[in-house]
C-alpha cells in the first residue's frame, strides 16, 4: 500500500484481527454460514497482505499475480451462490475488486517511470462510490435501535452481540482506503 507507513500498519493489523475473527467464526458454524465467514477471513488475510506498507515490506513481483488468481477464484465461486442473496454478490464485488487492486500493482499494470501503480479512474471511482455505500448502509445498521419500555432487546439480555456486522465495517472501510491509496 502506498501512503504513510503508519496507517498501512494499522490497517495490516486491523484487517488480520478480522481474519483471525472470521477463522474463528467459521469453526463455530456450519453450512453456509462456515462459507460466507471463511470467505470473509480469506478477504481479511489478503488485505492485510495487500496493506503492508510498500516503503516497510516489499511483496516479490509474482505475489500480486497470485493474489488476483486467488480473487479471480473467490469471485468465481461467490457467483454461483450470488443468486440466492446479495451478501454474496458483495462478495463477487469485494473480491473482484482486489482483483484489480492486485492487477494495478503487478509491474506493467499501471506503474510508469517512479510513480505508483494506478488503476482505471471510472472503475476506481465507481468501486469508491460503491464501497463509501456499503460503509454508511453498515454503520447505520450497528447503530442501536432504542427497545420500547418494558422489552428486553437483544443487548440487554446480557448476551454478546455478534461481531460480524462490525468486521465487515472494518473491511468496507479498508477498502475505502486501499482504493484511496490505488
Amino acid at each position: 500500500m502506498h501512503g504513510p507507513a503508519m496507517s498501512g500498519w494499522l490497517l495490516t493489523a486491523l484487517c488480520g484481527a478480522t481474519g483471525l475473527y472470521c477463522l474463528v467464526r467459521m469453526r463455530g458454524s456450519s453450512g453456509e454460514a462456515r462459507r460466507a465467514a471463511g470467505g470473509e477471513a480469506l478477504m481479511g488475510f489478503g488485505m492485510a497482505a495487500m496493506t503492508l506498507p510498500a516503503a516497510v515490506v516489499v511483496l516479490p513481483e509474482w505475489a500480486w499475480t497470485v493474489c488476483a488468481a486467488v480473487f479471480a477464484a473467490a469471485a468465481l465461486a461467490a457467483l454461483w451462490p450470488a443468486r440466492r442473496g446479495l451478501h454474496h454478490l458483495h462478495h463477487a464485488v469485494g473480491s473482484l475488486a482486489m482483483v484489480y487492486m492486485a492487477l494495478a500493482m503487478t509491474p506493467g499494470g499501471g506503474a510508469h517511470a517512479g510513480h505508483a501503480p494506478a488503476g482505471v479512474p471510472l472503475l476506481t471511482g465507481a468501486l469508491l462510490v460503491y464501497y463509501a455505500a456499503y460503509v454508511l448502509r453498515s454503520g447505520v445498521r450497528l447503530v442501536p435501535v432504542p427497545a420500547a419500555a418494558g422489552v428486553s432487546g437483544p443487548l440487554s439480555s446480557g448476551t454478546r452481540p455478534e461481531l460480524a456486522p462490525a468486521c465487515r465495517l472494518v473491511m468496507g472501510l479498508a477498502m475505502l482506503a486501499m482504493l484511496l491509496t490505488l
